[in-house]
């Protein structure tokens, strides 16, 4: 008998449908696991909570994957979190989550596809001017002042700083090596042996940098000082992918783009809003301290109409949607079927939170 059984209940609260395969596998492997599962939806860019499902939803729950995070009274009898998310920062401070009985694991890899391939869409696109040459389509206008004005640049020989080498990180790294970059990474801990620079989380088959082999340099350190000489490298392009914790939020302020003045690099955030203090990052592109920046992540979160971020010079903003895929769900629900097989033989589990 398996560490599962007929006392438990797998409550699943999410705004993305998982499809019915992943249902019929959990019952022809766990016929003893009970399941509650519902799709959560969203009214008025708010995202409904478990915790208004009715009482006889949260009954004997023992397993979870919800999002947002529920009260910690609904989680008196929770044993397991899967987190449908790649981080943990909405449930940092949570009861549950000090709890070092209750396991999280989070779906690491699961996004990292669709994400690497909106921040380098995102690069070209504003590499190769296609947010001007669109309005110029708008308006029929064949004009190719532009593109003979030395303004439109290519990947090759770049260099791009990755702050955060997880499996985000690993896979725009890929496609950037790609396109002819040289990759510069920095963690918190130091990787100094093969093995150390190795990925352990999920990722999908054929993608990433597995092996941590892209790299041509690899930097280390979480303080301010760590993170200024890292991005003192000369970087032409900077991406942000690395967790919310209270180490990193406000980590890139006014400082920092005043070091990374001196290559004007192009800035990418897909990690989380306040990572990047916003004020600094207005007066960073109004002042040309960066060539611009994509951002699928803000701070504040909506971004309010009249914020003058929406209007500062060469940002793309996205309402944290890089994440979205049509196949996204098949990976998440292989993670939880795979983590579920785990639990259920006493293995190490996958994707599991270090707090």
């Amino acid at each position: 008998m398996g560490a599962i059984t007929a006392d438990d209940k797998f409550l699943l609260h999410l705004p993305m449908p998982l499809p019915k395969s992943f249902f019929t596998a959990v019952a022809e492997r766990f016929p003893q696991l009970r399941i509650h599962y519902e799709v959560a939806p969203v009214v008025n860019h708010r995202l409904m909570n478990s915790d208004e499902l009715p009482d006889e939803a949260w009954e004997g729950v023992t397993m979870l994957c919800v999002m947002p995070p529920p009260t910690p009274e609904r989680m008196k009898n929770v044993k397991f979190v899967q987190l449908a998310s790649a981080g943990s920062d909405l449930w940092i401070g949570h009861e549950a989550y000090t709890n070092k009985d209750i396991t999280f694991c989070c779906t690491s890899g699961a996004h990292s596809v669709q994400i690497a391939e909106w921040a380098i869409g995102a690069w070209l696109a504003h590499a190769h001017n296609f947010r001007t040459f669109m309005a110029q389509q708008d308006e029929e206008d064949w004009d190719m002042k532009l593109s003979l004005s030395g303004t439109t640049t290519d990947s090759p020989g770049l260099r791009m700083g990755i702050l955060g080498y997880g499996t985000i990180g690993r896979q725009v790294a890929r496609l950037a090596h790609a396109l002819g970059m040289e990759i510069y990474v920095q963690t918190f801990s130091p990787r100094p042996t093969p093995e150390s620079k190795k990925l352990s989380e999920y990722h999908v088959p054929g993608t990433s940098d597995p092996d941590g082999l892209l790299p041509a340099k690899w930097f280390s350190g979480s303080g301010p000082e760590a993170v200024n000489h890292f991005l003192s490298q000369d970087l032409d392009v900077v991406l942000l992918s690395l967790p919310m914790n209270p180490q990193t939020k406000g980590c890139i302020g006014a400082e920092q783009f005043k070091i990374l003045g001196k290559k004007k690099p192009f800035l990418i955030n897909v990690a989380r809003g306040p990572i990047v203090n916003t004020p600094a990052l207005v007066e960073a592109l109004e002042t040309g301290l960066l060539r611009g920046a994509a951002l699928d992540v803000t701070d504040p979160e909506p971004l309010p109409k009249g914020h003058p971020l929406w209007k500062a010079p060469n940002v793309f903003i996205t309402p944290h949607i890089s994440w979205q895929s049509s196949r996204l769900t098949e990976r998440i629900a292989a993670i939880i079927l795979e983590n579920l097989e785990r639990w259920d033989k006493g293995e190490p589990l996958l994707n599991r939170v270090k707090r």
